[in-house]
């Protein structure tokens, strides 16, 4: 008798296991804030090789981990690092008298090696809806595209300090990336969300915007909570509220000069509607559907991921002894004055 049970009890701790192992796995559970809603403060980023727009050359939103990694390391970026990290020549001479020396070396850039993984795929760009992942252009749509980009050539040699884009200025993050919504930048891809019961707010370390969000306790509320349509904000007039487990955030009224500078173009009619999922312990599931039927044909939408950091967000001090602009107009002035005189002599 003792022999049987004793051969059953080790069947039974043979077996437990491989039951065990056999089960569904237990599904993620967000920590909680006090009000119990999913705790989405921390420290995010977004840096990657994806981009807002589907890969030159590729259809697919997915691919494979092969395909992604070789998109990653052929990426101008990562390849830009790599040859920056080489030793220099010591016999190399000093740079060619006039050359451009660009604007940052590879120390100062970070904007990731790899593509994005999202919802555990590897995706080709964050656009989702159109499904060529492409902005559904308008015809106004189009012809202001190709202003924005006559805009940032003009920015080069300004006529005053109105041309330089918003950003030159230090005024809101460059490319997007202070939202909405939120996009991945050069370098500075990284945001700290402090959230309340009844606000959130997001540090964008980008030019150190802040988005102060309340939240209201429904989307009627939200809805009701806009400003004034007569203030067009910098990052627009956001409110925000809880469906289920996901924090819902629309903004309106984008300021002008935002909306016509891009890369998301919006006119203060415009409608961003974000989505903050917390997805697992280092990961915020992020969407927005964009809705602006002057720039666009239909509403789209975009998917990324937030993945956490350990380090912290550090102030970007845009203005802080910065004689950039003064340099930059006073560069453009005395070359125009030697036009003038070349002119003149000839």
């Amino acid at each position: 008798m003792r022999r049987t049970a004793a051969l059953l009890a080790a069947l039974l701790a043979l077996v437990a296991p491989a039951a065990v192992s056999a089960g569904p796995a237990a599904k993620w559970v967000p920590t909680r804030a006090a009000d119990g809603h999913p705790d989405l403060s921390g420290v995010w980023s977004n840096a990657s090789v994806t981009k807002l727009t589907r890969l030159p050359g590729t259809k697919a939103l997915t691919i494979g981990e092969a395909e992604a990694n070789a998109l990653g390391k052929s990426n101008p970026m990562t390849r830009r690092a790599e040859a920056d990290a080489k030793a220099t020549d010591a016999g190399e001479g000093a740079p060619v008298v006039g050359g451009d020396p660009g604007g940052y070396n590879m120390f100062w850039l970070d904007p990731g090696r790899t593509l994005a993984r999202v919802k555990g795929e590897f995706r080709t760009g964050w656009i989702v809806d159109p499904a060529d992942g492409q902005l559904p252009f308008s015809p106004a749509g189009k012809a202001l595209d190709a202003k924005a980009n006559a805009y940032s050539r003009a920015a080069d040699t300004p006529a005053d300090p109105e041309n330089l884009e918003p950003w030159d200025r230090c005024l809101i993050s460059s490319r997007g990336s202070g939202g909405p919504g939120m996009l991945n930048n050069l370098y500075n891809s990284n945001y700290q969300i402090v959230q309340t019961p009844g606000s959130i707010a997001i540090v964008v370390e980008m030019i150190h915007d802040a988005r102060n969000i309340p939240i209201f306790p429904s989307k009627a509320a939200a809805q009701a909570g806009h400003g004034p349509a007569v203030l067009h904000l910098w990052l627009g007039d956001s409110t925000a509220w809880w469906e289920g487990d996901t924090l819902v955030v629309e903004t309106l009224n984008v300021n002008a000069e935002q909306g016509l500078a891009g890369p998301i173009f919006l006119t203060p009619k415009g409608r961003v509607t974000e989505r903050f999922t917390r997805a697992s312990a280092t990961q915020i599931f992020y969407e927005f559907l964009v809705e602006d039927p002057t720039y666009y044909t239909r509403p789209w939408r975009a998917e990324m991921s937030l993945s956490a950091l350990k380090d912290q967000v550090y102030e970007y001090a845009c203005h802080e002894g910065n004689y950039a602009l003064v340099d930059i107009l006073r560069g453009v002035r005395a070359g125009e004055g030697k036009a003038v005189a070349k002119a003149a002599s000839e």
